[in-house]
């Protein structure tokens, strides 16, 4: 994948798969979610987070703020920022009542904090987005292009759209996210896109199955569907 000039993150909130991660320099960065915390049965935001940075010191790591009311994400971005050198803030494009955070964005950008704008889905979000970022400050943008996918849309001309406009500031990057497969890293690659997250499953599939020879890969299925049936006692 390393040919393919594209960074790639892990997106979860598993502590121990993280460090090993980490540990293993198997990923470039980490993103997480409350969502994704939440599934794990996290409730200690703050602690979850030191106890991942205890390892994690340089590679960028992205946590999300999860107030609705926009002066307290302002809050809580400047705590989460505190936390390390190699942590990006995550905020939302909007609230839940679809008022935007350009305006916000755009206050800690130009205070220093590193931007890792989440939830973006229309080329209006990437663009605004981008013109409130300051140019000299490192932020991210997150583009949501699996969940374009599921609205029946093909995500590579928004995903080229936000490359073209940053691809001459290294400061500011775009992230393909909400991964569905490992095809989509070639996709990501192919319309210049900086960074892809993917879950550790879609890693560890792409680490074991890209390049395979699809006879072997179809072989090997065969066997998967046999194997089950004959341990589920199947008659017929």
């Amino acid at each position: 994948m390393k040919d393919l000039g594209i960074k790639i993150y892990s997106d979860g909130a598993d502590v121990n798969e993280i460090i090993k991660m980490d540990n293993e320099n198997a990923v470039d960065g980490f993103t997480t979610n409350p969502t994704l915390m939440s599934r794990l049965g996290i409730t200690d935001y703050l602690g979850f987070a030191k106890e991942v940075l205890n390892t994690v010191k340089e590679k960028s790591i992205s946590f999300e703020v999860f107030s609705d009311d926009i002066d307290d994400m302002y809050r809580q971005a400047l705590i989460l920022r505190d936390l390390g050198d190699n942590v990006w803030v995550k905020i939302p494009v909007t609230n839940t009542q679809g008022v935007v955070t350009y305006d916000l964005i755009n206050k800690l950008s130009f205070e220093g904090v590193k931007v890792n704008a989440t939830a973006l889905f229309t080329r209006d979000h990437i663009q605004n987005v981008y013109d409130a970022l300051n140019p000299e400050v490192n932020a991210i943008i997150s583009i949501f292009a699996g969940r374009i996918a599921n609205a029946g849309l093909d995500p590579e001309p928004t995903m080229q759209f936000g490359s073209d406009l940053s691809n001459h500031n290294p400061l500011i990057e775009t992230l393909w996210a909400s991964s569905r497969e490992v095809f989509n890293i070639m996709q990501a690659a192919r319309t210049n896109t900086d960074i892809i997250t993917l879950p550790p499953s879609l890693i560890n599939a792409c680490n074991k199955e890209v390049g395979k020879d699809l006879d072997e890969f179809s072989l090997e299925t065969v066997k998967m569907f046999y194997n089950d049936a004959k341990k589920s006692g199947f008659s017929l």
